[in-house]
């Protein structure tokens, strides 16, 4: 009998693994050792950039600077008020001012005149007296004053006082020739004619003369008095001496 052969059964063929392509740069590199435990660098965490959002560089905040700049000037503000305060309290306890007095002492008109077209041509002399009662002070009256007469609104003539010092606890008598002209007097003279025969003619005389005050040896600055007088006359006629009832005058300072 023939001999049986035995059929054992072929092994499978391995499958063929696909040719990796070589690497053309080593897997570690060069001057790098390896330890028993692996890789260092696979050892190691990778590193992790923090992100931070960002922001832009922070500008000098200008509200703080100004707030300074407020505060500052406030300051010098009140220590400004501070000095003047001081400043005029010396002047006061050392040097004792007192406003000046002025009154209006007469009147005279030397012409009063209708003119053909209706026009009123008048020309005063008036008496002014200014009384300086300071002890220390002295008054310059520079010159670019200016006087006038006013009647209901109507300035009937003008003027100007002339330039001189008074010294202390001075009184100065002023003659002042004021001369105008007004046009269409018509009902000025109507009105005039009523409080005439009432023997009550309210006139007001407005002065404003730019004068410097002498503090001892010490000349200020310029100023301005307004002087405001009013006036009860009993007449207004020519060549004749008004007689003034009545007068009262109010000075106020301007620089």
């Amino acid at each position: 009998m023939a001999d049986h052969q035995k059929i054992h059964p072929a092994p499978a063929p391995e499958p063929q693994q696909e040719a990796l392509p070589k690497p053309t740069a080593p897997l570690v590199p060069r001057g790098s050792s390896r330890s028993e435990n692996g890789d260092p660098e696979r050892q190691q965490p990778p590193l992790r950039r923090s992100l931070t959002p960002y922001s832009p560089s922070k500008q000098p905040k200008k509200r703080s600077c100004c707030k300074k700049c407020l505060c500052w000037s406030c300051c010098l503000f009140f220590l400004l008020i501070i000095l003047l305060g001081i400043l005029a309290a010396i002047i006061y306890f050392v040097f004792q001012p007192k406003i000046p007095k002025y009154s209006v002492d007469s009147m005279r008109i030397t012409q009063f005149n209708i003119n053909n077209d209706m026009s009123l041509s008048a020309t005063f002399n008036v008496n002014i007296t200014a009384r300086n009662p300071n002890k220390k002070i002295g008054i310059y009256y520079e010159n670019g004053s200016h006087l006038s007469v006013w009647y209901k609104g109507t300035n009937l003539c003008e003027g100007s006082l002339p330039k001189f010092y008074q010294g202390h606890r001075n009184t100065t008598v002023l003659n002042v020739k004021m001369t105008g002209q007004t046009e269409n007097a018509t009902n000025l003279l109507q009105s005039l004619q009523v409080d005439q025969q009432s023997g009550t003619i309210p006139l007001n005389l407005r002065v404003k003369v730019p004068v410097r005050i002498k503090l001892g040896k010490l000349k200020l600055t310029k100023w301005k008095f307004l002087l405001k007088c009013r006036l009860n006359v009993d007449s207004l006629s020519q060549d004749n001496v008004i007689r003034i009832r009545d007068n009262k005058c109010k000075v106020r300072f301007r620089f």
